[in-house]
């Protein structure tokens, strides 16, 4: 006997191997790539999943008869591949591991989201996307430049903004140097920005900067400034 293509017991065995990796970087505070990319891969096999089941319903067997009641015409079955069903018990075993540690990672983004402190700084300009980011942990504010350029899908003509950043410097923040005095220097840096938007934003205990911090942070200012904007 002919075994399927697909081992259905190996598919398993990577898939658990790879949701225990995503816990073990949601227990060190490590959100991203990870949650984006779940959710990706999500999305991905419920649309494969949407799309055997209309193909299967659209491949007709033999004809049988019509129905009576409506004139339908009536078919036999097919006969599913067994590749097919293998096919088929990976995705039904994959969708809710997935779904279970995604609703893990956004409980972690809402529980670290709400220990962070983030606040426009000074004046903003009416249309903030261009400025500056201060992230900071302890006494050091690192300083990111961010852009929020508007980007399309050029399939479905569809506009969207991102929230793009770039490392700048890092301050030392303290009675001598304040957010706004930092924010003074760096409109010196960049006078093409007179009344640069600026957002500050404090977290609470150490983060990681790269799977974290700066994450979050370019949710906070999409969220700020506005989907429209």
């Amino acid at each position: 006997m002919l075994r399927p293509a697909i081992d259905l017991e190996l598919k398993q065995y990577v898939l658990l191997a790879y949701l225990q990796r995503v816990q073990r970087r949601f227990g060190e505070s490590k959100l991203y790539p990870y949650l984006d990319e779940m959710e990706q891969r999500l999305l991905e096999l419920v649309r494969l999943r949407r799309s055997k089941d209309q193909l299967t319903a659209n491949i007709h067997g033999d004809l049988m008869g019509f129905d009576p009641a409506t004139g339908n015409p009536k078919h036999s079955p097919i006969e599913q591949a067994g590749a097919l069903d293998v096919i088929d018990a990976v995705i039904d075993f994959a969708i809710p591991g997935l779904q279970g540690m995604i609703s893990d990672g956004q409980d972690l983004r809402e529980e670290l989201t709400a220990r962070i402190h983030f606040a426009p700084l000074g004046v903003q300009p009416l249309s903030p996307t261009t400025g500056w980011l201060l992230l900071r942990t302890g006494m050091e504010a690192r300083v990111y430049q961010y852009s929020m350029p508007l980007l399309r899908e050029s399939q479905e003509q569809y506009q969207y903004r991102s929230v793009v950043t770039r490392y700048w410097t890092s301050y030392r923040v303290g009675i001598g140097q304040t957010y706004e005095s930092i924010r003074a220097k760096l409109t010196r840096f960049r006078p093409d920005l007179p009344v640069p938007g600026t957002f500050v934003l404090e977290a609470e205990t150490e983060l990681p900067y790269i799977e974290t911090l700066i994450p979050l942070a370019k949710m906070l200012v999409y969220e700020h400034i506005g989907r429209a904007a």
